[in-house]
């Protein structure tokens, strides 16, 4: 018997709903895997529990990322960068395309830079809680964006432009508008790529012009569509995590202030509040083969997309997961992803959002909203677009 689900995840109106967690529940407890037939894409399977998704997550000889590794692209359309890009190939050719951007990313490459990360969030939220009212969105992006600039080496006289850019590619309020976006970041990336590769320094987009496998240079064109990648995942990831984090405890004055007593550890938090929001909702794969999946017959072709923020909120692997719990231990959850895919920039991610949410709590004695958040449309990092607060200072 196949489990066809008439809610279509791909949805995004259907993220921000009140009644999310209670339909999404009903559906993991009726199937690990169920049959969906989406508008764009066409029937997927949609994989619902922990220990399947960490099954689909961790094989990537039979679930495949090179056809695609989010969905929206529709059917039948394979991504530009398949086989090129990080995030749309497979090992081995996966790790030689990792190797170059591994040393930037390293726990030990962002214990060095870990103090002026967090001397940059101190000063975000010294300037937030000086002006008393704050877009949160605005204040959290302007991190991860700034740290980015400064693996990329991107020149002081080019900082301003390229902050605009992003913000046009990353929060533009329509797809053509995004679109336009990364149509100016692509051409900069790939001067940038040019010249360093004849002047190399020691900055990530050097490392990655300069990088051989097998004696060659990487394509120019591989270059840019990594370093595009990377640009992305760095800035969305963060942003969208601390700001939905911040959204939750603001909203629960009770967490804010174990935080504030320090009676939890900042590191654990940073973990939990990444298994809460799963900004990164859903990561999609394709079968190389048939297989069976809890007691479905996937076959050779087949779109798996695995739904992040459901597993990550599976009674099988989590205890009580609807609540927060701060101090949650172990936490294994796959908002960061699993296998050979697991988000390489993790380390420098977790460093950013501790520092955020530290400069939070030091600056502000209270933060309250000041009027409605306002929820993106996107299953691919599912956020805010405004949150604007009030901030009492210490």
């Amino acid at each position: 018997m196949v489990t066809t689900t008439s809610v279509d995840l791909t949805d995004p109106a259907l993220w921000a709903r009140p009644d999310t967690p209670e339909l999404v529940a009903e559906l993991r407890a009726e199937a690990p895997v169920h049959r969906t037939d989406t508008v764009d894409d066409g029937p997927i399977w949609s994989v619902m529990t922990y220990r399947e998704s960490a099954d689909v997550l961790r094989n990537a000889a039979v679930f495949s990322s090179e056809s695609g590794s989010l969905l929206g692209a529709g059917v039948g359309n394979v991504p530009v960068g398949s086989g090129r890009m990080m995030a749309l190939t497979d090992p081995p050719r996966h790790r030689e395309l990792r190797a170059p951007a591994n040393p930037f990313f390293s726990k030990g490459g962002v214990r060095g830079a870990s103090r002026s990360i967090a001397d940059r969030a101190a000063e975000l939220f010294d300037r937030a809680v000086e002006q008393g009212e704050a877009d949160l969105v605005d204040v959290v992006s302007a991190l991860p964006l700034a740290v980015m600039c400064d693996l990329l080496d991107v020149p002081e006289q080019d900082r301003d432009m390229m902050v605009r850019v992003c913000d046009v590619a990353f929060l533009g309020a329509t797809p053509e508008e995004r679109r336009a976006g990364h149509q100016q970041l692509i051409p900069y990336l790939l001067h940038q790529v040019m010249l360093r590769r004849t002047d190399p320094r020691d900055d990530l987009i050097s490392m990655m012009a300069t990088y051989k496998v097998n004696g060659r240079l990487l394509p120019v064109e591989d270059v840019v569509l990594n370093l595009d990648n990377i640009v992305v995942g760095g800035v969305q990831t963060v942003r969208h995590t601390a700001a939905m984090g911040l959204h939750t405890l603001v909203n629960r004055p009770d967490l804010w202030r174990r935080l504030q007593r320090g009676e939890v550890s900042m590191d654990s938090a940073v973990d939990e509040l990444l298994r809460w929001t799963s900004v990164g909702l859903h990561t999609l794969r394709t079968a190389t083969r048939d297989i069976e999946l809890a007691g479905r017959q996937i076959r050779r072709g087949d779109r798996v997309a695995v739904w992040v923020w459901s597993a990550n909120r599976d009674p099988e692997a989590f205890e009580a997961p609807e609540e927060i719990r701060l101090d949650r231990s172990p936490n294994k959850h796959l908002a960061l992803g699993l296998g050979a895919h697991y988000c390489i920039g993790a380390p420098l991610a977790k460093t950013e959002l501790s520092a955020l949410f530290t400069a939070a709590l030091e600056k502000a004695s209270a933060i309250e909203p000041a009027g409605p958040a306002e929820y993106n449309r996107s299953i691919i990092n599912f956020g805010l677009d405004r949150f604007p607060v009030r901030l009492t200072p210490r």
